[in-house]
């Protein structure tokens, strides 16, 4: 496969049990009180006049066809993954819309994190669209809920944005056919295709506008620590910090359930990993289901 058929150049969590938010945490814009919160790597950056950090999909080149052997219809047979638990995958090709994935790309998972990416889209588009511009604390939240995936700030903003209602904007905004509001953040139901769509809205700018889509992807990219597994871990190490990312786990004690799911954006391509198994395995079970089936993808597929 040549280069420019495979064009690689791409973008570049955390438990989701839904933490108690402090009263006023978010709008007083204080932040995490915990004193064991990891160190932020650089100050927010303060947005401009520049262009807006937008990732439009790249068509390429006049008269080159994908090299990949992955259709809508052959996907779901060619990649396969031994587990007791359930899983499903999609891949989408930003240039054309197309879905591809798993027979079952439709069913939906709870997030647990991986919901995140939205909330900090919704906080800021909504803040662009009123005029406000929030402050270095409140910036510093969102960082932390996405770098660091802290879930006292994600807690305080699911109920600053309206609980289930910022749900129905991520429904309506990224036009998604699956998914739909659980009892909070963590248990948003999504399915892969749409986590798909949801990516590429943040790639876009729909989702968080253009004012603040080069940050939120800045922050994606900047996913670290535990947070930091699947999908962009089987690229080259040269090219992962480029890939734009959010994942979500979380054992959930009273279903017998992991949930590990894995959310990835690139130039020209998103890709989404879910996946339920039983308690009693590990988180790197659910790892290593998304390592398996971006492994695979990427071996049939021309576009990752």
């Amino acid at each position: 496969m040549t280069e420019h058929t495979r064009r690689r150049a791409l973008l570049a969590g955390g438990v989701g049990v839904t933490a108690l938010a402090t009263g006023g945490l978010w709008l007083a814009g204080r932040g995490s009180a915990d004193p064991g919160a990891a160190a932020v790597w650089h100050d927010p950056p303060t947005p401009g006049g520049a262009t807006p950090g937008t990732v439009p999909a790249q068509p390429g080149p006049p008269g080159v066809e994908r090299a990949g052997t992955l259709s809508a219809a052959n996907a779901g047979d060619l990649v396969k993954v031994t587990t007791s638990g359930w899983y499903n995958w999609a891949l989408m090709d930003r240039t054309t819309g197309e879905i591809v994935g798993s027979k079952n790309m439709h069913e939906t998972n709870m997030t647990a994190s991986m919901i995140k990416a939205w909330l900090a889209a919704d906080y800021l588009r909504r803040a662009a669209e009123d005029g406000r511009t929030p402050n270095a604390a409140q910036l510093a939240d969102v960082r932390k809920m996405i770098r660091d995936s802290d879930n006292a700030v994600a807690s305080a903003l699911w109920n600053e944005l309206g609980g289930r209602t910022t749900i129905t904007r991520l429904i309506s905004i990224c036009k998604l056919t699956d998914s739909q509001a659980g009892p909070d953040w963590s248990k948003t139901l999504l399915s892969a295709r749409d986590t798909c769509r949801i990516a590429h809205a943040i790639g876009t700018g729909t989702a968080a506008g253009p004012k603040w889509t080069g940050y939120l992807i800045d922050e994606m990219r900047a996913v670290r620590g535990e947070g930091d597994f699947g999908i962009r871990r089987v690229f080259p190490a040269a090219e992962q910090p480029a890939i734009a990312i959010k994942n979500g786990w979380v054992q959930r004690g009273e279903l017998g359930v992991w949930n590990v799911n894995c959310m990835a954006l690139g130039d020209d391509w998103t890709m989404a990993v879910l996946t339920r198994y039983p308690i009693g395995l590990a988180m790197s079970h659910g790892v290593n289901i998304a390592k398996s089936v971006t492994t695979q993808v990427r071996a049939l597929s021309g576009l990752i």
